[in-house]
C-alpha cells in the first residue's frame, strides 16, 4: 500500500508514538508484507525468528520490537508493539469510509458495462468497458475490474483477509488495506469470495475462468488462461501461474506455487509448492499417476492379506 504523498520518519514515528534509528527526513512511500516489500516501504516484524528475514528484505524502514543494528540505508521504529502499530498506519492512511449511496459516486464504470440490480460498488471502484455484473454482487472499496469481464451473482470481491495474531484476550485482526485487481476477459461464477490484500493486491490475470463457490485468498496472484472448477479453497499468498487447471473440491495450504500447466484433480489437498506441467492427486499432494499407483499397491495388499486369513 503506498501513500498518497511521502512520508518522512519522524512524521511515522510521531503517528505511532514510537522511537526511531535513522535520519528524521529519511522517506518512507509506503507498508507492505514482507513478500511484497520495495525499497521505501514499512515491514513490520514481531518476532525473533524473522528478524533477519525483515532487516535484509528490500524493505527500507523495519517496524521492529527491540533496539538492533540498523542495516545501513535503511531505518528502523521501534515498537513494543508492531502489529498494533501497522494497524494504526493502515487505519490513517486508508480509512473506512462507510457508503450512503449502492453505487459510489466516486466509482468509474465504462462504456456497455451492464449493472444488474442490487448490485454494490464501493468507493473507487474502476470498472472497464462491456462488462456484465449480475444482481447481488459486492464489490469493495478500490477493486479494479478490467473489460469483459462477468461476476456472477452474490459473488464478493474485497472482503478483509483472514489475518489474525492470537492475544490473550482472543484474536486481533490485521487491517486490510489492499485491492482485488480483475485483469480482462475474466469470468467469475455465482457466490465466489475474493479477498483483498493486506497491504498488495489479490489478483486474476487475463482470460481465466473461475466456477461458483470459489474462494480466493488474500494476496493470491492467479496467472492467465487457468480453469477452477466449483468448491475449490485457495488460501493467502499463493501463486497459480498460467494455464493451470484446478479440478472441484481442491484446497491448498498458503504460500504455496502451482507451476505452468499443471492440472490438479479433484479434492486434492496442494499441501506443497509443484512444478508445471503435470497431473496431482490426493492429500497429501503427489504426481497422479504414482498416487494412483499407490492405491492399487494398497487395495492388492488388502486383497492378499483377506486370502491368507
Amino acid at each position: 500500500m503506498k501513500f498518497k504523498v511521502p512520508q518522512t520518519l519522524a512524521q511515522i514515528a510521531t503517528l505511532i508514538d514510537t522511537d526511531f534509528i535513522g535520519d528524521k527526513n529519511f522517506t518512507i512511500s509506503g507498508i507492505n508484507e514482507i513478500h511484497v516489500v520495495e525499497e521505501g516501504d514499512i515491514v513490520f516484524v514481531d518476532h525473533p525468528k524473522y528478524y533477519d528475514k525483515a532487516l535484509n528484505s528490500a524493505a527500507t524502514t523495519i517496524l521492529i520490537n527491540k533496539k538492533v543494528l540498523c542495516p545501513k540505508g535503511k531505518s528502523l521504529l521501534i515498537s513494543d508493539d508492531p502489529f498494533r502499530d501497522f494497524n494504526k498506519i493502515t487505519q490513517h492512511f486508508n480509512p473506512f469510509i462507510a457508503s450512503k449511496v449502492s453505487i459510489s459516486e466516486s466509482a468509474v464504470i465504462g462504456m456497455n458495462t451492464i449493472i444488474q440490480p442490487n448490485v454494490f460498488i464501493g468507493n473507487n471502484v474502476k470498472i472497464g468497458k462491456n462488462c456484465i455484473i449480475h444482481p447481488n454482487v459486492t464489490i469493495y472499496d478500490n477493486t479494479v475490474i478490467g473489460d469483459y469481464v462477468t461476476i456472477h451473482a452474490n459473488t464478493v470481491l474485497g472482503a478483509d483477509a483472514f489475518y489474525y495474531k492470537n492475544r490473550l484476550t482472543g484474536f486481533d485482526k490485521l487491517i486490510s488495506g489492499g485491492r482485488v485487481v480483475i485483469k480482462n476477459n475474466v469470468d467469475l461464477g455465482a457466490s465466489c469470495t475474493i479477498d483483498k490484500g493486506v497491504t498488495g493486491d489479490t489478483t486474476i490475470e487475463e482470460g481465466t475462468k473461475i466456477d461458483n463457490q470459489v474462494h480466493v485468498g488474500h494476496d493470491t496472484v492467479i496467472g492467465k488462461k487457468c480453469l477452477i472448477a466449483s468448491q475449490t479453497g485457495i488460501a493467502g499468498c499463493v501463486v497459480i501461474e498460467d494455464e493451470v487447471t484446478i479440478w472441484g473440491q481442491v484446497g491448498t495450504n498458503s504460500g504455496i506455487t502451482i507451476g505452468k500447466g499443471a492440472i490438479i484433480l479433484g479434492q486434492t489437498g496442494v499441501t506443497k509448492s509443484v512444478v508445471g506441467g503435470k497431473s496431482y492427486f490426493g492429500t497429501p499432494i503427489s504426481e497422479s499417476r504414482e498416487k494412483l499407483k499407490e492405491l492399487a499397491e494398497i487395495k492388492r495388499f488388502l486383497k492378499e492379506r483377506k486370502n491368507q486369513a
